[in-house]
């Protein structure tokens, strides 16, 4: 949240899981709390907002709580940076091969969201012991029930196989007898679902303060984690899609009902680029459900300002001369937003030709909101026209001159909401965790599994519409004229049968949500990885050298391993994931 608080409180830390915290040290106290002050509603929130502070002072550049670093893995995009071995451990990833169990980012990862973790915990631990009547403690439970899900949420779809830290008062016995495996997949499911469902029942329809949920922040959750769960992964020697259950689809469906939304006033924005600006005026907006909330100016050194996705800007001399050019958008994806005769996306072989401005093919103009491409300017400013050359690419175009967008911030704004700090660059803008366009599409897909194409696709065009109304309302509205860009956005029609709908679904999830850290996931969650990951290193080698020799293995490669020091530190408690680590 926006406001910053002093707090005065000990963390607790895991045995084997994270390394004990200075955080008393680092903190200038200002008053003190009894026990009983402590748990009382008025003081409440001097500890709990060590958990919310705990989403941005936990994560780092190389470990972000967005997981971008770790989408690089997907077709969307490559690592990027000066060439391989600038941050090695995760172009080994990209490329599926040479991994190992004690690469660092692993680690990083996990001992960070379980960093986290302790914060909520403890949080949870003080509130079990409070005035269980009262409304206040009641709605912070359930925040902080939300929060907990968060982070079990994150390391499942990393990990698969996770300890859930989910009991009152843990001691360090318990700690000590952790086990990965004290659930299956689908019951490991149900325990984030658990915490979210309880929070679903307290939460309010809006919060006075931003960055709190809300009950539709809630449901948002409940309906990605249901849907994470209706394809089932339980067999423990594969991670192959077993089957799909359509209870659980149809809680997918329950929670994405659009009279929960609408209570709130969420809706789609016109235009898809007012959900990535900085401006006090557009974060928060109407499309943004529960967003990490970050700042400047709040009396800290720096502000409490976004240090994870400062590896994404690119290196502009004499602007932002320390950019480190990560997170590069592939050609698949840029040939991903070329469109037919009908404005509609191809849905087979859109990658046969590279799309190049000033070409006469169309394209749907979200690649312009999603892509820096060359020809176009960087971050809408004409001061800063992009090329191919060694300005947008770090590498000198190893990995390419596309540039990520949806995490940048215009250089104009240099002060005012990007700052360069300890040689790097960050910025104030809020990360949007759940927006509306990724409920839409997850309604569209539980009920085109569920058979119900017709109100699917019309669910898919909604996204299309707002799309299509780009095309003269938009940021990039008048590229056209400006550096000959031809867009043509259209609707789907007719009757589709389940496999037909649900191939619409998929793009059309690519297209509306790319780079936000979704890609990867969804194709494991669909268990298409290693079908579509292959036949993109077939394509994408040809015109990226550094992927040749790039193998996705199927029953291994959807899950990073359980870092090699948490098995050795388990006491024999934790169980690898399938695929011979």
């Amino acid at each position: 949240m926006k406001t910053t608080y002093r707090i005065l409180c000990a963390l607790c830390a895991f045995c084997g899981l994270v390394s004990c915290s200075d955080f008393l040290e680092e903190q200038v106290p200002q008053a003190t709390l009894t026990q009983d002050e402590i748990k009382s509603p008025e003081y409440v929130d001097n500890v709990l907002i060590s958990a919310y502070a705990g989403l941005l002072s936990i994560e780092d550049m190389n470990a972000s709580f967005s997981l971008w670093n770790y989408d690089t893995r997907s077709d969307d995009a490559y690592v990027g940076g000066s060439d391989f071995s600038d941050g090695e451990p995760f172009h080994r990833l990209e490329k599926s091969v040479g991994i190992l169990t004690t690469d660092w980012p692993f680690s990083s990862i996990w001992n960070k969201f379980y960093s986290y973790l302790s914060r909520v915990s403890l949080s949870i631990d003080i509130l079990a012991s409070a005035d269980q009547d009262n409304a206040t403690i009641k709605q912070r439970t359930a925040e902080m029930k939300f929060l907990r899900a968060y982070g079990h949420f994150q390391l499942k779809r990393l990990f698969k196989k996770i300890p859930f830290v989910n009991k009152l008062n843990m001691q360090e016995e318990d700690y000590n007898n952790m086990s990965n495996t004290e659930y299956t997949n689908d019951e490991g499911w149900q325990q984030i679902i658990n915490d979210l469902e309880e929070a679903y029942e307290v939460l309010p329809v809006t919060q006075a303060e931003k960055g709190r949920p809300t009950k539709a922040a809630a449901a948002a959750f409940l309906a990605k984690v249901y849907l994470y769960k209706a394809y089932r992964q339980d067999d423990a020697n594969s991670n192959q899609v077993t089957g799909i259950s359509e209870s659980d689809l149809q809680k997918v469906v329950e929670y994405t009902n659009p009279n929960i939304y609408a209570q709130g006033g969420y809706g789609l924005e016109p235009d898809l680029h007012n959900n990535f600006r900085p401006e006090e005026q557009y974060e928060n907006g109407k499309e943004s459900i529960w967003a990490i909330q970050y700042s400047k100016n709040d009396g800290t050194e720096y502000g409490n300002l976004n240090f994870s996705n400062r590896l994404i800007v690119p290196c502009i001399p004499k602007v932002h001369d320390s950019g480190c050019d990560f997170y590069k958008p592939s050609h698949n994806l840029v040939n991903a937003y070329r469109t037919n005769s009908n404005g509609l996306p191809m849905l087979d072989n859109f990658d046969d030709v590279d799309y190049e401005v000033g070409s006469s093919e169309t394209v749907d103009p979200r690649l312009f909101v999603t892509v820096g491409v060359p020809g176009t300017p960087y971050m809408y400013n004409t001061a800063y026209m992009m090329g191919e050359t060694s300005v947008w690419s770090r590498s000198g175009g190893t990995f390419g001159y596309f540039v990520s967008l949806k995490q940048n911030v215009d250089p104009a704004l240099t002060g005012s909401y990007i700052f360069l700090c300890d040689s790097q660059w960050a910025s104030s803008m809020n990360r949007i965790v759940f927006r509306y366009a990724d409920v839409l599409l997850m309604r569209a897909e539980a009920l085109a599994q569920l058979g119900q194409t017709a109100e699917a696709i019309a669910l898919v065009n909604q996204v299309r519409d707002r799309a299509a109304g780009m095309v003269t309302n938009s940021i990039v509205s008048k590229y056209p004229t400006k550096y000959n860009v031809h867009y043509a956005v259209g609707k789907y029609s007719g009757s589709y049968s389940k496999d037909e709908a649900m191939k619409i679904i998929k793009m059309e999830r690519r297209l509306e949500l790319a780079m936000e850290s979704e890609r990867f996931f969804d194709l494991v969650r669909w268990g298409d990885a290693a079908t579509v990951l292959n036949k993109y290193y077939s394509s994408e080698s040809a015109k990226m050298n550094f992927l040749s020799g790039s193998q996705f293995t199927a029953n291994k490669n959807e899950y990073l391993p359980i870092p090699f020091e948490q098995m050795a530190a388990s006491n024999g408690h934790y169980t690898q994931n399938c695929g011979q680590w």
